[in-house]
């Protein structure tokens, strides 16, 4: 048995499982939801094993409390494909009280003609958390010298020290993903994880999430469009055109917007809500996702490139490198709490994280590959972002940060910017 790595998730899931009747923890498939569960529970139905779910589904129709029997807290594992579980599970939470009764992990959103065996939202009794693959932090291959809650915290700093990987390292965790068994495997072969998974995305998953039949050359085409515009505010227009002008054939608007639902409803991809503060007039900030795929991994898999075609092209490993940045924020900032969204305007003024806390506090973040040049430009846009904040907000931003993919430790500049590398980063 592989021996287990410590993920963030731990924490939020065992805190949720001392206030709630239940727990859901969705996510992408191979991120770890079922194993991090397993270590809570004390009993597990598997209805990803083929030699039980044939009687699992047929019980469920005739008797479905019957299955909720055994030492709790009980795991249901991808609960979706029997959505009576649900109003089951929250009438037993009423019945039995207390907390830490049952997990459910799911892989992909209940069917919508499924949804209506659903009578009840669940509020006040089933809890919903969001597993993500592995960050840097968790997988060992960053040293975690700069932490994000120090940061919001204003609790002094003084440099981080990072993994000061080179760049082609960079590329290849990249190209790896955060997914643990890959994680795990390590050398080349840890690479075919990703591309696995965008041939099961492609040629199987999206049709088994909903029964809708989707052609797996579509689904590639979208994908790889995806990838060259990940990181933007790309409209379903601008993907059509980079359909057009990259493959052969080509979808209408409509198919698109229908594939990327399908692709959201399996968490494959991620995007990224734009933050709107009272900066200016709210006809002025843009309100477009901005597109990112849930892991970096996916994005290079589906344009079938490697480590070394990134390395060949820095402005395209820019915008790879911009997802792994949010994947690794948006797990650290969960932990706090938090959110990342993306902030951009009409003169252009952007900023590529916002991490934002329920408290309201924020941080500013530019994601770099890194380099004078690049890190100047970085600072440069967190200068203009503050002049907006002080004369608009009341609220001043926790910490500006230029988040680079290089570099031996983590700095803070005469003018209060922290420059960190990833690879110095944890929560």
């Amino acid at each position: 048995m592989e021996p287990y790595r410590q993920r963030i998730v731990d924490a939020l899931l065992s805190r949720k499982l001392g206030s709630m009747g239940a727990v859901l923890v969705e996510g992408a498939k191979w991120c770890g939801k079922t194993t991090t569960c397993k270590r809570f529970a004390k009993s597990v139905l598997d209805l990803s094993d083929p030699d039980v779910r044939d009687h699992v589904l047929e019980l469920a129709e005739i008797d479905v409390k019957s299955l909720l029997e055994g030492p709790m807290p009980r795991l249901i594992d991808e609960w979706q494909d029997v959505p009576k579980f649900w109003d089951a599970i929250r009438n037993r939470v009423d019945s039995l009280g207390g907390s830490g009764l049952f997990l459910l992990t799911g892989s992909a959103v209940v069917r919508e003609e499924k949804r209506k065996q659903i009578r009840h939202t669940g509020t006040g009794r089933i809890s919903r958390l969001k597993m993500r693959p592995m960050t840097l932090w968790e997988s060992g291959d960053s040293a975690g010298g700069t932490s994000l809650s120090g940061l919001f915290a204003g609790d002094g700093f003084s440099a981080g020290q990072g993994k000061d990987q080179p760049l082609a390292e960079i590329a290849w965790l990249l190209c790896r993903g955060g997914w643990p068994m890959a994680v795990e495997r390590g050398g080349d072969i840890s690479l075919d994880y990703a591309r696995e998974y965008v041939d099961a995305v492609a040629e199987s998953d999206l049709t088994r999430m909903d029964g809708v039949p989707r052609s797996p050359e579509r689904v590639r085409r979208l994908l790889r469009s995806l990838a060259r515009l990940q990181a933007t505010q790309a409209s379903l227009a601008a993907i059509r055109k980079d359909i057009v002008a990259n493959d052969d054939g080509s979808l209408s608007e409509q198919t698109i917007a229908d594939y990327i639902n399908a692709l959201e409803k399996t968490f494959a991809v991620e995007n990224a809500h734009a933050w709107c503060p009272n900066l200016r007039a709210a006809s002025s900030v843009r309100s477009s996702d901005t597109r990112y795929f849930v892991d970096p991994s996916l994005a290079a898999a589906s344009l079938g490139i490697g480590p070394g075609n990134l390395m060949d092209d820095l402005p395209t490993f820019g915008l790879f490198f911009e997802t792994m940045a949010v994947r690794d924020l948006r797990v650290y900032a969960e932990a706090l709490g938090g959110v990342v969204e993306h902030y951009r305007d009409k003169t252009g003024l952007e900023c590529d994280a916002v991490v934002h806390l329920r408290n309201g506090d924020y941080g500013l973040v530019e994601i770099k590959l890194g380099g004078e040049t690049l890190v100047a430009q970085g600072v440069e846009t967190l200068d203009r972002l503050a002049a907006l904040a002080r004369a608009k907000l009341k609220r001043q931003p926790s910490f500006r940060m230029v988040l680079t993919a290089v570099g031996p430790f983590a700095y803070r500049r005469k003018d209060g910017i922290v420059v960190a590398p990833i690879g110095s980063l944890r929560p």
